[in-house]
């Protein structure tokens, strides 16, 4: 079928899209309805985490599906306490509660916190979030998020939020009052142009809520699930947060998510959280097919060395055409254009059946599935090449 047979009209408009409409996926390809094949370098931001319809995925929803789909959050099933117990047992704090986004665990988090700032900080209830940050798009995690541009956006939004600069500890120290509850960060700010904090900072801020009774809440959206090479990025400052929200990947497509904590800050009361889909089993079950493979031996492991290839073959491509840096840990990667081209590039590369994210307009940004092949590096790197060359850059 040809893209003016599909009935998109009938889809509000959110976002700019291509006059495309996909219709499979395998590993890290997509196809389109004419039958043109595309390398997918996005993944759904990073949520594919083990590509288009793996075969642990596939297998284990056909298989849920004909058990069990959702039997109300009211009730345990199985499969989610199956995966609390994976996400727990290998450095998921020590409760879990399960969503269906991220902005669904973020907002959980900052209500966590409240409720927790209420019963041991004489009700404190600021947050202290990060210029470019991104939490998600519901009113309180817009206000938490600082993307240029969102604080004119659907006024008034919750307050509570003061404002640091990335990988400045001095400036958390000034954001800091008696109001303050915790401090919220992103490892790796990924729709900022994928700008990692630096593990000396994570250890310093670790430290320095330790000392002023602050929780450390580290938002793993796009972090999480070995995008960095490890499970967690955390781990890689060998830092331990008192709350860390999960999404994206741990679904491996499926709309999943998680807000942990450690046993001292889990202080909901009964009513103060839930919702209709939370931990079904059927989302469950994807989650644990998804855990399972990312934890079997090995895995991680090729998961950094994949990264540290793309990250060499970005390096060794910026130094060719003159571009500016590499940056990201694992498989969230960053190349910096020098110039506002990621657009144009995007676009191009589109064409050439290679599909990128430009987060920044000077910025590209690479989340392919963390089983990409170096041979799929190659050839998506081989494309940005040739577009580049196109564009005269």
């Amino acid at each position: 079928m040809k893209f003016s047979d599909y009935p998109v009209h009938a889809l509000m408009e959110i976002i700019e899209r291509p006059p495309l409409v996909f219709v499979r996926g395998q590993g890290s390809w997509l196809w389109d309805s004419e039958g043109r094949r595309y390398l997918d370098f996005i993944q759904g931001w990073a949520v594919n985490a083990l590509g288009h319809s793996p075969e642990p995925l596939v297998r284990a929803l056909a298989e849920q599906a004909a058990t069990l789909v959702n039997c109300s959050p009211a009730f345990y099933n199985a499969q989610a306490a199956r995966l609390a117990a994976l996400l727990t047992a290998n450095g998921g704090l020590d409760r879990v509660f399960f969503a269906n986004s991220g902005a669904e665990a973020n907002e959980g988090a900052i209500k966590l916190a409240r409720k927790w700032g209420a019963l041991h900080r004489d009700g404190a209830y600021e947050i202290v979030t990060f210029e470019n940050a991104f939490h998600g798009r519901t009113l309180a995690t817009m206000a938490a998020s600082k993307k240029p541009g969102w604080d004119r956006l659907f006024e008034p939004k919750a307050p509570g939020f003061p404002t640091a600069t990335l990988n400045d500890l001095a400036s958390v120290e000034r954001a800091i009052t008696p109001r303050t509850v915790g401090v919220m960060v992103e490892p790796i700010q990924g729709e900022a142009g994928v700008i990692p904090a630096r593990p000396e900072f994570l250890r310093g801020l670790a430290a320095l809520a330790r000392e002023r009774g602050l929780l450390l809440i580290l938002d793993e959206i796009q972090t999480g699930i070995g995008r960095t090479g490890k499970l967690f990025a955390y781990e890689h400052a060998g830092v331990r947060p008192d709350i860390m929200t999960l999404g994206k990947g741990i679904g491996g497509g499926v709309p999943l998510a998680a807000l942990c904590a450690t046993e001292a800050v889990s202080c909901f009361a009964y009513g103060d959280q839930g919702g209709t889909f939370c931990g079904n089993a059927l989302a469950a079950a994807a989650g644990i097919a998804v855990l399972e493979t990312v934890l079997a031996p090995g895995f991680l492991d090729g998961v950094a060395e994949r990264g540290r290839y793309l990250a060499d073959a970005l390096a060794t491509l910026s130094r060719r055409r003159g571009l500016g840096e590499v940056r990201g840990q694992g498989l969230l990667v960053a190349l910096e254009l020098g110039r506002d081209a990621g657009k144009e590039v995007v676009a191009r590369a589109r064409e050439r059946g290679l599909l990128i994210n430009s987060p920044r307009p000077s910025a590209l940004r690479f989340m392919p599935a963390l089983n990409v092949s170096r041979e799929e590096i190659d050839q998506a790197v081989a494309t940005v090449d040739a577009v580049l060359a196109e564009l005269g850059g």
